[in-house]
């Protein structure tokens, strides 16, 4: 078998990519394929690291504005996570997957707290570590939280597994004329506004050099063809 391109990847998941058609709540067969495809990368020496979003429950910014304290609201979004981050770990735990979730507010009785050295020593014993409650801070999106934890963790790339194929220069639901790019840089999806990270995210993605590569979920096999060196979706970086 070819040796994996990337050896330590931080994989991020919207909440919603795991409530399958529903869009709300969990889908397990979703989670399950997701999960046996996890299972393969580790298989294959690649060290996994997961950040997944609430949205399939709570989204403070969307779900809670006019109606209630954004801090607040945010808080509720990041406990939506802490759900989706058990529910990730038992699926793997069940394909006798080693498993870790720590978090960035603490509930010890639930979850390891977020320490960096620790992460990065379950990673190196072939432990995927999922990382809850996005950066711990409002205002902040599990985007960057997940550039966050990338960075902190030394990845050499960031999946961003979305519901759409790669980084379009319009939305193609909407736009039938819109262009898929297979590489941008970071200047240019800030310049253009282009959905792929919130502002902050991407930022801090081109500050700190972090590859991401955008790439549809609805196939999970897409995960291991990333991680293998196929040439999938929208790849954002310095330079074209």
């Amino acid at each position: 078998m070819n040796e994996p391109k990337y050896k330590r990847v931080l994989l991020k998941i919207s909440g919603e990519a795991l409530a399958g058609d529903a869009h709300r709540g969990l889908d397990f067969d979703v989670i399950g394929s997701v999960c046996d495809v996890i299972k393969q990368c580790v298989k294959a020496g690649v060290q996994v690291g997961i950040v997944v979003g609430g949205g399939n429950f709570w989204r403070g910014v969307k779900d809670g504005s006019g109606h209630m304290e954004r801090t607040r609201a945010d808080h509720m979004g990041m406990l939506a996570t802490v759900i989706n981050c058990l529910a990730l770990a038992d699926c793997l735990e069940q394909r006798e997957v080693e498993v870790r979730v720590q978090t960035a507010i603490e509930m010890n009785r639930i979850a390891e707290p977020y320490i960096r050295g620790k992460a990065i020593r379950h990673l190196e014993k072939g432990r995927v570590v999922i990382f809850g409650c996005g950066t711990g801070n409002p205002f902040f999106s599990t985007d960057t939280g997940a550039v966050l934890r990338a960075v902190e963790i030394n990845a050499d790339a960031i999946l961003l597994a979305k519901n759409i194929d790669g980084v379009y220069s319009a939305d193609p639901n909407l736009d039938p004329a819109a262009v898929k790019y297979d590489t941008i840089t970071y200047d240019e999806v800030l310049s253009k506004h282009l959905a792929v990270m919130d502002s902050t995210a991407t930022s801090l993605s081109m500050d700190n050099h972090m590859p991401i590569i955008v790439f549809a979920l609805k196939e999970p096999e897409n995960i291991f063809r990333v991680v293998m060196g196929e040439k999938l979706g929208t790849i954002v970086k310095e330079e074209k």
